[in-house]
């Protein structure tokens, strides 16, 4: 099984298809609203991770401040060689 993290910008913003998907293939996916919790979990200890977009303008980081903690998070799952899949962000989203 692999373990797996949907992080959330924004409530609207659900993975609803692909955590049926994920879940009968036998792979729990564990939901972490950013927009409540800033905190990320630790890469370490994921397989795979699905972050979802939303409304908010990817500099917009003093009004949605979870947004500096979830680059450095996409950031270092490219280094680890980890597999994640953004959903419904802008183009330039890793270049700012």
């Amino acid at each position: 099984k692999m373990r797996i993290l949907c992080l959330q910008n924004v409530s609207f913003m659900e993975p609803s298809v692909l955590a049926d998907l994920l879940l009968t293939r036998g792979h729990p996916l564990r939901s972490h609203p950013l927009y409540v919790d800033g905190e990320i979990p630790s890469i370490e200890d994921l397989d795979c991770s699905f972050i979802m977009g939303g409304h908010m303008n990817i500099c917009e980081e003093a009004k949605c401040p979870w947004l500096a903690p979830e680059k450095a998070f996409i950031r270092k799952a490219i280094a680890m060689g980890k597999y994640f899949i953004v959903i419904c962000l802008m183009d330039n989203y890793l270049h700012d």
